[in-house]
């Protein structure tokens, strides 16, 4: 039986073994990861230990340490194999062409089926693209080798900061130590891991807790190359958000419960939640909040990106996505503008199709996910999108409140290291109402700047004659803000307080 420590990709081998499967076919470009998983297989699945044969067109048969090779073709492998005596591990590295193109070997390994299940003899195919022929399709078994797990990463961490130390290398071998890192790495492929581990080493000259601020870097920029995803960095705390009190005391509160995990039943376990209100409120803020707050990575998905056919298929594209998601849980999950991707005009069905499969992975995903979706129009959603299940709350960000309006004023003075304590903010409450969060973040900015011109301190005065420079954007489209604020009225739970509730 699998242990559940195991990585996710040796439990699946693990249940293949147990199950007497014989051929497998895996998908992956990571050579260098599937002969390091069959070398860990052949040596604890099998007693006593089986061998390891590596076979390519090019060096051809040889055992694991390197020894014996034979230059043998697709056909002469296939017949080494059949003529081997007792359990072996082989591992045929781009026998696709072949299998496509010549009749004879594709009858060849119909013929080992067989032969190497009755021996024990696992023989895996690994292949960056999918060639199986239609008579091989029910004797082979296929394999979606995705990214490694945390157990995997935790592993091959053990291994090179082995290799690191036995060079001179300085490294921090701790399980904990070891544990953060493989947080930092999830979502990238051991071939990536290795590059992000030779750059820590480089800058920051040790393989510690020290090298996560390189990690994560590097984490960044491989993520960010698809262009569909985006790794958000971790910079907003709940305390640099003014306002939004009933929203950050919810979050707090299931903190404890989203890193109880399987501890806890999986119905109580938090899945996620929309906000939904005015541009400028602090929606997107609250969103990178969350992830602080959890202490969780943040990856952020363009929906209009998606949609927009510069990946292929939409349908094809979202759910690449939704998989690489699921590679990297635990993580905060950014959905932004949810609405417009859902609205976008794609192929007739299509829109059906991805909308469909959106709702069976919001209900299926990994638990280690927690979805933050924001919308401008909630309005525009689909009624089956906003019910309870999918997300566990809808909230409303509304404009800020009186007090509210003067926290955040405080919180952008602070943030741009100039002291709020000084200040006499009160008259700001009149000539402020009606603002966003990211109007009074400009106002701020204005009047720093004229202080700045003028090389001196800011002053109360500044921020009051900068009042003046900005109309809110709840009067250029009034109608559109009330439209918005009468929807979400009794639809969804207040981010704030209702003004006097206090």
């Amino acid at each position: 039986m699998a242990d559940a420590t195991e990585s996710r990709a040796f439990r699946i081998f693990h249940e293949l073994v147990d199950a007497g499967r014989s051929l497998v076919y895996v998908r992956t470009a990571e050579e260098g990861r599937v002969a390091a998983l069959l070398r860990e297989v052949a040596a604890k699945l099998f007693t006593p230990p089986a061998p390891f044969f590596v076979w390519t067109l090019t060096e051809g048969l040889r055992r694991d340490d390197g020894t014996g090779g034979k230059p043998l073709g697709p056909r002469a492998v296939l017949d080494a194999i059949a003529a081997h005596d007792g359990p072996a591990v082989f591992l045929l590295k781009d026998l696709h062409d072949a299998l496509r193109d010549e009749p004879e070997v594709r009858r060849r390994l119909r013929d080992l089926y067989p032969l190497c299940r009755d021996a024990r003899t696992l023989v895996v195919l690994s292949s960056p693209v999918k060639e199986i022929p239609a008579e091989l399709e029910r004797d082979v078994v296929y394999v979606e080798l995705t990214v490694p797990d945390h157990a995997e990463l935790v592993g091959w961490l053990g291994r090179e900061a082995a290799a690191i130390a036995a060079n001179g290398g300085k490294v921090d071998a701790s399980e904990a130590t070891r544990a953060q890192l493989a947080r930092a790495l999830q979502g990238l492929t051991l071939d990536e891991a290795g590059h992000a581990v030779r750059r820590a080493l480089a800058e920051h000259g040790a393989l510690d807790a020290g090298a996560m601020g390189v990690l994560l870097d590097e984490k960044r920029l491989l993520v960010n190359r698809s262009g569909m995803l985006e790794y958000v960095p971790m910079t907003t705390s709940l305390e640099e958000i003014g306002g939004l009190e009933l929203l950050k005391k919810w979050l707090v509160e299931r903190k404890k419960l989203f890193q109880m995990g399987d501890a806890v039943a999986a119905e109580i376990v938090p899945k996620g939640v929309l906000v939904m209100g005015i541009s400028g409120c602090g929606k997107s803020l609250s969103v990178k909040a969350i992830a602080s707050c959890f202490e969780l990575p943040l990856y952020r998905i363009d929906m209009i990106e998606i949609f927009s056919g510069r990946h292929g298929s939409p349908e094809a594209a979202f759910a690449g996505a939704c998989e690489m998601l699921e590679a990297m849980a635990p993580a905060v999950v950014w959905f932004d503008e949810i609405e417009a991707g859902i609205n976008t005009q794609v192929k007739e069905g299509e829109s059906g199709r991805i909308f469909g499969f959106f709702l069976t992975w919001m209900q299926e995903k990994a638990r280690g996910l927690f979805v933050a979706a924001t919308a401008n129009r909630i309005d525009l959603l689909p009624a089956e999108m906003i019910r309870k299940g999918r997300f566990d709350e809808v909230f409303f960000v509304d404009l800020p409140l009186d007090e509210e309006r003067l926290e955040i004023f405080r919180v952008h003075l602070r943030r741009r290291g100039v002291d709020a304590s000084g200040f006499d903010l009160e008259p700001l409450k009149k000539f402020t109402k009606g603002w966003t969060g990211a109007e009074i973040e400009q106002c701020v900015v204005s009047a720093i700047t004229t202080a700045r011109l003028q090389d001196r301190d800011v002053r109360d005065a500044d921020l009051l004659n900068a009042t003046a420079g900005i109309v809110p954007l709840s009067k250029t489209m009034k109608e559109q803000v009330d439209a918005i604020r009468n929807w979400a009225f009794d639809r969804a739970v207040r981010a704030s307080p209702r003004e006097g509730a206090r």
